[in-house]
């Protein structure tokens, strides 16, 4: 009975184990590293090529591992997309960001809005207003071009050049069109970007865009106020806590940033 019961524990263990091996052949692949040989696999996984081959062909059969090319090359395969699906299906933006977006509040007063990219348009998802008598706010529902304000020009400046062009045919642009493209690789290059008196008089807009599992951006979150109380200083504060911000709400929601950080592409 003893040695059932131990032969038992021993071939659960060795389930275990090839769960957990077959899980770091998965988590191996990165957004810069979509393909992988053998030889590279087995030195991110520490794997020998033997018991790797062998977890592969599971991999292969259920659809999470292709195997493409010669000399070969492994990448994720249908499944892996169909369990991010289900994932992704069952998040509910809004209440994933806000926590952010009452910290964003209480350390800035000011209102703070969640906007999501429509088409050629942002859409704002969820509103959190300004403690103070003196605000700006624009409400759930609220929509506009994507190429006006900075809660719409942070999302403009991550997708590709296609869509930027589309955007700006759209309509008049609040500034001249070198000007505006050199606030788009501004905005790349901090991450975030400003606006003031550009849609209302007298406010100041302050934004940063999210990004989704697979490195599409999903839209921006963004601080509003008059310009009485947000002077230069103010704004680059709040942008650097707005960008820090939206990349935790982009870890939450899958995104893993590329060793160096450029455009990326809409999804």
């Amino acid at each position: 009975m003893e040695e059932k019961m131990a032969q038992g524990l021993e071939k659960q263990a060795d389930g275990v184990r090839a769960v957990d091996r077959a899980l770091d052949i998965l988590i191996a692949f990165t957004a810069e590293d979509t393909q992988l040989s053998a030889g590279e696999l087995s030195r991110r996984t520490g794997l020998s090529r033997p018991t790797l081959y062998r977890l592969m062909h599971t991999l292969q059969q259920k659809g999470f591992v292709l195997a493409e090319g010669e000399p070969q090359r492994f990448r994720l395969g249908p499944a892996v997309g169909q369990l991010a699906h289900v994932w992704s299906a069952g998040i509910d933006l809004t209440a994933v960001a806000h926590e952010g977006m009452k910290r964003i509040q209480e350390s800035t007063g000011e209102t703070v809005a969640l906007y999501t990219r429509v088409g050629g348009e942002r859409v704002c998802v969820a509103e959190l207003p300004s403690r103070h008598p003196l605000s700006f706010r624009r409400g759930v529902g609220y929509r506009e071009r994507i190429a006006l304000g900075a809660s719409g020009r942070v999302i403009l400046a991550h997708v590709d050049d296609a869509t930027v062009e589309a955007a700006v045919q759209a309509g008049p642009l609040p500034v001249p069109r070198e000007r505006f493209d050199a606030d788009l690789a501004q905005i790349r290059a901090r991450g975030w970007g400003v606006s003031r008196d550009e849609l209302i008089d007298g406010a100041v807009a302050i934004a940063a865009p999210f990004f989704r599992a697979g490195g599409a951006v999903g839209g921006s979150l963004a601080v509003f106020g008059p310009a009485v109380r947000i002077d230069a200083a103010r704004a680059d504060a709040f942008g650097q806590l707005l960008a820090r911000e939206a990349q935790l709400l982009s870890a939450t929601l899958g995104w893993k940033p590329a060793a160096t950080e450029g455009r990326v592409t809409a999804g």
